[in-house]
């Protein structure tokens, strides 16, 4: 089966009545834990950004209090599941400053949590790679909000 374009989907979706979106958002929603998370999110959290940004930092406080440091293999997989988490977060905004505002949080609790960075170069890849990913991403941002980022950016330097 051939995927309609975006395009094709808009036109058709502005030809539907709100009660059958209703019911093909319920429906979309029902099949994927994604697509309901991004509605939730729509519907309930887009106003407010900076509170859903505070209840995904908290939510990465909770992952880091649970990684598991007897082994940095497991530490690892622990720094990846919570950075796909993020992303997903980051995914459903579409926002640059989110993103920056959260990478720079991931990376300030990885130095906090004492992690070992350089001990581990898939870590260190990892980390690196997100400096980057700020870096890229801030300069698509103002120049005021760049410059309140960079002394904060400055400290993630390993």
């Amino acid at each position: 089966m051939r995927s309609a374009t975006i395009h094709e989907l808009k036109q058709e979706l502005l030809n539907t009545h709100a009660a059958e979106l209703t019911e093909l958002c319920l429906r979309l929603a029902k099949y994927k834990k994604e697509n309901k998370e991004l509605l939730t999110y729509l519907l309930f959290e887009a106003h407010d950004q900076q509170g859903y940004v505070q209840s995904i930092k908290k939510e990465v406080d909770e992952q880091f209090a649970e990684i598991n440091k007897s082994n940095l293999y497991y530490v690892k997989k622990t720094l990846r599941k919570i950075l796909r988490n993020i992303n997903t977060h980051i995914r459903y905004t579409g926002s640059a400053q989110v993103t920056v505002e959260l990478l720079i949080y991931f990376c300030q609790s990885i130095k906090e949590a004492g992690i070992p960075i350089q001990k581990n170069p898939i870590i260190a890849n990892l980390y690196k790679g997100q400096v980057q990913k700020i870096n890229k991403t801030l300069l698509t941002l103002h120049e005021d909000l760049q410059y309140d980022y960079a002394k904060e950016i400055a400290d993630l330097e390993v």
